[in-house]
């Protein structure tokens, strides 16, 4: 064979050997890409997103779009070929798989930790909206979560309010830990609660006050350090006036808090937040209206600016990143708490664009 020809054929197998390397060798990468936008103020799959009841609504235009990140999955593995492709697009992101999976974590954790997530920034956006409209909530102290196999397991159960412990009243979420702890390993300590179906069903009805207590009786365990635990962790839930439901479903994590809780204040109140202006954004939020930064900025500025989006409210902690690749025709405004944004959504209805918090220079084309 001649030697020109075998050097052709040597480089056309390397290359296809290369290439079957590519797709075959695992690598130990995630990626992230746009994933859909959602108006609160609107309609999903045929329901109103934000349902309110027992109480006056007032009519909303424009968008008030929550935003999210579409991510393989926890058991997918990424190969080389597909690493490469992410690393050179544009709008993805890979980054490696322990930053959005930790080590051990299952598919199944990995879902119930972002419902668990989503379930609570719902809650804490309800309270923060309420709070902003001067509205009374309550707060109560509830079982947060049941570490499996321990004491509590089936004991227990997420949601159940608890009243007291071995007697003695719960008035904060850091009063159960303290309780417990005082006895040595082995003892029992008795937990007064109200079951979180009972719990449910009292506020979904408008009760003030709930009856029907019950008395569970567990004996503590030995933690590593020595103290003595029955392997809960306590929460807190919100009692409102009224009942306020998200129907969304198929979406996680906590980054959503923003968005819902500006979606019910501008429900709750007299006039048009948005000037029929199409506005988008993202951020965690307590119950106290703090706004909070998440992962995947750059991802939500895209998605909202493929839908449409003139304004993304973001969080001030997110501001640098989102600043340095803003997609061209976003107003990025930053935004440290819920104040803020009511704030910025008046400056954008009536106009005035010019005086919003920016995050940064214009964006890209």
């Amino acid at each position: 064979m001649p030697r020109r020809t075998a050097t052709l054929l040597a480089s056309i197998l390397m290359l296809i050997a290369l290439l079957c390397a590519g797709v075959l060798i695992p690598v130990p990468y995630s990626e992230m890409s746009p994933g859909p936008t959602v108006n609160t103020l609107g309609d999903h799959d045929g329901e109103p997103v934000l349902q309110i009841s027992r109480r006056k609504t007032y009519p909303t235009t424009g968008h008030l779009n929550m935003t999210t990140v579409r991510v393989t999955g926890p058991d997918y593995r990424m190969n080389l070929f597909e690493a490469v492709y992410g690393w050179l697009g544009h709008d993805n992101a890979v980054v490696p798989h322990k930053t959005l999976y930790p080590e051990g974590q299952t598919a199944e954790q990995a879902d119930q930790e972002n419902a668990e997530e989503f379930s609570q920034s719902q809650e804490s956006a309800k309270a923060a909206a309420l709070k902003q409209l001067h509205l009374p909530v309550a707060a109560q102290t509830v079982v947060g979560s049941v570490v499996k196999d321990k004491p509590a397991d089936g004991r227990l159960h997420a949601g159940d309010v608890i009243k007291a412990v071995d007697g003695t009243a719960v008035k904060q979420t850091g009063d159960v830990a303290k309780l417990v702890t005082r006895h040595k390993p082995g003892e029992k300590v008795v937990f007064t609660i109200i079951p979180a179906k009972e719990a449910a069903a009292a506020e979904k009805q408008g009760k003030k006050a709930v009856t029907g207590a019950k008395q569970i009786t567990i004996s503590t365990q030995k933690a590593d350090d020595g103290r003595a635990i029955v392997g809960i962790q306590a929460g807190v839930d919100h009692t409102f006036p009224f009942p306020i439901d998200v129907k969304l479903a198929d979406v996680g994590g906590p980054s959503a808090g923003l968005m819902f809780a500006l979606g019910i204040v501008d429900k709750l109140t007299p006039g048009d937040m948005t000037g029929g202006k199409f506005v988008a954004g993202t951020g965690t939020i307590d119950d106290k209206g703090k706004v909070g930064p998440i992962g995947g900025i750059a991802m939500k500025t895209v998605g909202a600016r493929d839908k449409g989006a003139e304004f993304f409210l973001t969080p001030k902690e997110n501001c640098a990143a989102a600043a340095k690749d803003t997609p061209k025709g976003l107003t990025l405004v930053k935004v440290g708490t819920i104040g803020d944004a009511v704030k910025a959504l008046e400056k954008i209805r009536k106009g005035d664009a010019a005086g919003l918090p920016s995050c940064g220079p214009a964006g890209r084309s």
